[in-house]
């Protein structure tokens, strides 16, 4: 017995770009199950409740709730609701030229058929949204195909987001080896960003994320490290200490160095010398 099920399931589907071939949403009974069969479109199931069993290429998935599992067109699969506590899922079943390549951008393979993104709250509107445009009149295909490039973006956008949050410790790695080869010359945030190939804003969110400073904070914190070190040393000049640490002008290094410090570049290595 299929109770509470909703759905709409298009007539025709032309060889467009992208198109909605059914959609809909189902409170499903203890056991339901489909399959195992194949469809000829793609098909997105998110589970907004409860969970079930998923089988796909001889593997079977534990879902529950928060989670989605697509099937490609031909490949054979089942589901079925949990005994206990059964799913209620909203679905999306789309076709065109687009949509395998649309489908590798959101995240899903047919080796990884599974997906939880970390915003989940987001999802289940956004698929309520293509079901309720669903029609057969022109303006209903247009809106149920716009809403399905809203879903899909969001999906895109949380896989951009997790490959940058992976890139970005590839980039911090060679911002840091930059700034530890470069620092005594007069480089900049930008020229740091230029070097690694990513926006000032990508380096800026990568120094907060793994250090909670910005990139200026961080390159002007290594300056002054480097600049104690060789005060304490004792053999150069407060000139030339400005100076091999990426300061031409040596007041100012002394003014940024107290306010740092809390001493003057004198008294630092006067108190190292002492001690």
């Amino acid at each position: 017995m299929e109770s509470n099920k909703h759905q709409f399931k298009s007539t025709a589907l032309e060889n467009l770009s992208l198109a909605v071939f059914n959609t809909g949403y189902q409170k499903c009974d203890s056991r339901h199950t489909w399959g195992p069969a194949t469809r000829d479109h793609y098909l997105i199931h998110y589970i907004a409740s409860g969970k079930g069993i998923f089988n796909y290429q001889n593997q079977s998935y534990s879902l529950c709730s928060g989670e989605m599992f697509l099937i490609f067109p031909g490949q054979i699969a089942s589901y079925s609701a949990d005994s206990a506590d059964p799913w209620e899922y909203y679905w999306v079943g789309f076709n065109g030229t687009e949509a395998l390549r649309l489908v590798n951008l959101s995240g899903f393979t047919k080796e990884t058929p599974v997906l939880k993104l970390p915003d989940i709250d987001e999802i289940k509107p956004l698929l309520l949204n293509i079901y309720q445009k669903s029609g057969y009149s022109p303006a209903s295909e247009a809106e149920m195909t716009g809403n399905l490039y809203i879903f899909l973006s969001k999906l895109m956008r949380a896989q951009d987001e997790n490959r940058l949050s992976y890139d970005l410790r590839d980039y911090l790695a060679q911002a840091l080896r930059f700034i530890q080869h470069n620092f005594a010359d007069s480089i900049s945030v930008s020229d740091i960003a230029s070097f690694v190939g990513i926006s000032r804003s990508q380096l800026y969110r990568a120094f907060i994320e793994f250090f909670n400073i910005s990139p200026n904070e961080y390159l002007q914190k290594y300056r002054l490290n480097e600049a104690c070190s060789l005060l304490r040393d004792g053999s150069l000049s407060i000139s030339a200490v400005a100076s091999s640490v990426g300061y031409a002008d040596p007041l100012y290094f002394s003014r940024v160095f107290k306010k740092r410090k809390g001493l003057t570049p004198s008294e630092y290595r006067l108190n190292s010398l002492s001690s």
